[in-house]
C-alpha cells in the first residue's frame, strides 16, 4: 500500500521517548518523531522513532495490529515524520525497557528518498561535505545531537556564570562603518548608499559600554574574511565576548579560567548521557592554569631548532613540535609583542615592545585572546598611527575618550573552538549548525 500523508489535525504528542518506560505499562500514549530505522522480521515490524529526547520502539505484529495498520508498518521508510498512538508494553530489549504497540499511525511527511549517509552510529563513512549538503538530515545523527546538547549547556553555563559575576548581557551592531581591528579580513556590504562591513568583533562597542555598565558580555556572531581552508577556521563564528571596567589582564585571565572550570563542571552535571554516548571525558583542570611568557616559548622553540624570530606569530604546527605534556591541555601564553596585537591593546609601562596580553590555548589550538585595553585617547591615537590606520575613520570611537573611559580589560572566546577542545571535535564545521567558510555559503 502507498502511505497517505495526513495533517497533524487534533493529534498531539502526549509523551517524549525519554518518558516511555516499564512503569507506564498499558498506558495509551501518542509519540511523534522521525523514523530512525525499520527492521522487517516478516510477521513483526520494528520501527524506531527518534525525537528530541531519544528513541522509542514501535512494534507491530501481524494479527495484533490489524491488517491495514500492519501493511502501513511494512511500508514506512526511514526519515518519515510519523505519529503513533498505542499502548506501552514492557520490553527489556527496547530503548528504556518498553515499546509502544500501535493502534493507529499517521504519516505527516513521507520520506521520498534514501539519505546518502546513515544517521545511526557514532561515525559516518561519507565525507563532511556530503553531510553538509543535507545538514538538517545530518543533524539527526546521534553523535551531533550529543555535541549540540553539550554546546547548549556550554552557552547556558557561560551566561549563568557571568550573570552571577554581575555582568550585563549586551547586543552590539553587526553592521559597522569601519574595521574593528584593521586589516583586510572584512566582508564589505552595501548599507543604503554607502559601504559598510560585517563586524569582525564587538570589541570597540563593548569597550564603550564599560563606561555605563562596567561589566558586559555578548554571545553572538563575528565575521572574518580569512581565506583559510583548515579544520579550525570559520568565516562566521560565535564569540563569547567579555569586558570589565577597573580590571587588567590578570583579572580577566582569572575570570576566564574560572569560567572554563564552571563550563566543564556544568557539562558533567547536565550531560552525563551525552558524555557516555560520545565516550568522552571532560578535561581535568587545576587552577591557576599554567602561564608561559611569549619570549620564553620563542627561546624554547629556537633551542628546538625552529626557524622562528621574536615578533613572529606562533603557529599551531610550531606548537606541536614542543615536547611538553603540560602544553596538551589548557594554558596561557602571555605578554605578546605589541606589534602582533591590535591597536587597543595596552603596552607595558616598563617595556612598550611587550603588551599586557594573553592567548588561552588548548594544546596547539588558540581558543581566546584578551588584554588590558588602552583607556587614554592620546595613547590610542599614537597606536593607530603606528599601525597605519586612518584615525579619522575611528572618530565615533575616539570621541567617547573625552568623557572618562575607565581602565578596562577583556577577552573574546570562540565557542566553536572551545567545543573542539572539550568535545574532541576534529573539524570545526561539526561544532556549528550551518557552517560558513571560504567554500560554503549554502545551505
Amino acid at each position: 500500500m502507498e502511505i497517505k500523508e495526513e495533517d497533524l489535525g487534533q493529534w498531539r504528542r502526549t509523551h517524549y521517548s525519554s518518558e516511555i518506560g516499564p512503569s507506564m505499562a498499558d498506558r495509551e500514549v501518542v509519540v511523534m518523531g522521525w523514523v530512525s530505522s525499520v527492521r522487517d522480521h516478516g510477521n513483526i515490524q520494528f520501527i524506531i522513532i527518534k525525537d528530541s529526547q531519544g528513541e522509542v520502539q514501535v512494534t507491530a505484529k501481524k494479527g495484533e495490529a490489524g491488517e491495514q495498520l500492519f501493511s502501513m508498518a511494512q511500508e514506512v521508510k526511514e526519515h518519515t515524520a510519523l505519529g503513533v498512538k498505542g499502548k506501552v508494553r514492557p520490553q527489556a530489549k527496547a530503548p528504556n525497557g518498553a515499546e509502544v504497540v500501535p493502534t493507529e499511525m499517521r504519516a505527516f511527511s513521507v520520506a521520498r528518498k534514501a539519505a546518502p549517509f546513515m544517521t545511526q552510529g557514532k561515525t559516518s563513512p561519507v565525507g563532511i561535505d556530503t553531510r553538509l549538503d543535507l545538514r538538517a538530515v545530518d543533524l539527526r545523527r546521534g553523535q551531533l545531537g550529543a555535541i549540540f546538547r553539550i554546546r547548549q549547556t556550554v552557552v547556558n553555563s557561560v551566561r549563568e556564570f557571568l550573570l552571577r559575576q554581575q555582568f550585563m548581557e549586551v547586543s552590539t551592531p553587526k553592521m559597522i562603518a569601519t574595521a574593528t581591528e584593521g586589516g583586510a579580513a572584512l566582508f564589505p556590504i552595501f548599507y543604503y548608499d554607502r559601504e559598510a562591513f560585517l563586524a569582525q568583533s564587538p570589541q570597540l562597542y563593548k569597550e564603550q559600554l564599560t563606561m555605563a555598565f562596567e561589566s558586559v558580555f555578548e554571545i553572538g556572531p563575528i565575521f572574518r574574511a580569512e581565506p583559510s581552508r583548515t579544520n579550525r577556521h570559520l568565516s562566521e563564528a560565535i564569540s563569547i565576548d567579555v569586558e570589565r571596567a577597573f580590571a587588567d589582564y590578570h583579572d580577566v585571565m582569572a575570570l576566564l579560567e574560572r569560567m572554563i572550570v564552571n563550563i566543564i563542571d556544568t557539562v558533567k552535571e547536565r550531560n552525563p548521557a551525552d558524555l557516555k554516548f560520545l565516550e568522552l571525558e571532560m578535561p581535568k583542570l587545576e587552577l591557576p592554569l599554567p602561564k608561559y611568557a611569549y619570549s620564553d616559548l620563542i627561546d624554547r622553540l629556537q633551542e628546538a631548532g625552529e626557524r622562528i624570530q621574536w615578533g613572529d606569530d606562533i603557529s599551531p604546527q610550531v606548537m606541536k613540535n614542543l615536547q611538553d605534556e603540560r602544553l596538551d591541555g589548557f594554558y596561557f601564553i602571555v605578554d605578546w609583542p605589541t606589534s602582533t596585537k591590535p591597536f587597543y591593546v595596552k603596552p607595558k609601562a616598563d617595556d612598550p615592545r611587550v603588551c599586557e596580553s594573553f592567548d588561552l590555548m588548548f594544546g596547539p589550538l588558540e581558543l581566546s585572546s584578551g588584554s588590558t585595553r588602552i583607556n587614554r585617547k592620546d595613547q590610542l591615537v599614537e597606536r593607530m598611527q603606528k599601525q597605519g590606520l586612518k584615525v579619522d575613520a575611528f572618530d565615533y570611537h575616539l570621541r567617547v575618550f573625552d568623557y572618562g573611559v575607565p581602565p578596562h580589560a577583556g577577552f573574546g572566546l570562540g565557542l566553536e573552538r572551545l567545543m573542539m577542545a572539550i568535545a574532541k571535535i576534529e573539524n570545526i564545521r561539526d561544532a556549528t549548525f550551518y557552517p560558513r567558510d571560504i567554500d560554503r555559503l549554502a545551505p
